[in-house]
């Protein structure tokens, strides 16, 4: 790991990324309580790692690194994402939204914005994604 990626993660971290993760993480024990919801609460726990760390890591599409589609980025891929959406993901992606216009508020604070818009678009529609190291992709 890069110094400047250590910094900025770091700094990610304690200027709104412990937040986000942690509701990521909160959301993902409230999928955990249904058996239904098991796929979506693993994700959101994938994902909530992603949200407190995510420089250095971005997220695809699996059907893009593994060359087929499977059954996350079918059909029933869209329609766990419709519920999603409806459930979760307009709540996180509003969260996101929220810190990243607080990050843009300083030239200093773009690149934290930016992630975090990243992530508002990843929390709308996060089935069928994955997550993989930047420089490895």
């Amino acid at each position: 790991m890069s110094v400047l990626r250590l910094i900025f993660n770091i700094a990610w971290f304690l200027l709104g990324g412990l937040v986000m993760g942690l509701a990521w993480w909160f959301v993902g024990l409230l999928c955990f309580i249904s058996i239904v919801g098991i796929p979506f609460g693993r994700a959101c726990f994938v994902i909530g790692e992603l949200a407190f760390w995510p420089f250095g890591q971005e997220h695809i599409s699996r059907d893009q690194l593994y060359g087929r589609e499977d059954i996350g980025t079918g059909p029933l891929g869209l329609l766990g994402n419709i519920v999603w959406f409806l459930l979760f993901g307009i709540w996180l992606a509003i969260g996101h939204l929220v810190h990243a216009v607080g990050c843009f508020v300083t030239i200093i604070g773009i690149p934290f914005g930016i992630q975090h818009i990243k992530l508002a678009l990843l929390s709308l529609m996060p089935i069928g994604k994955t997550i993989v190291n930047s420089r490895a992709y």
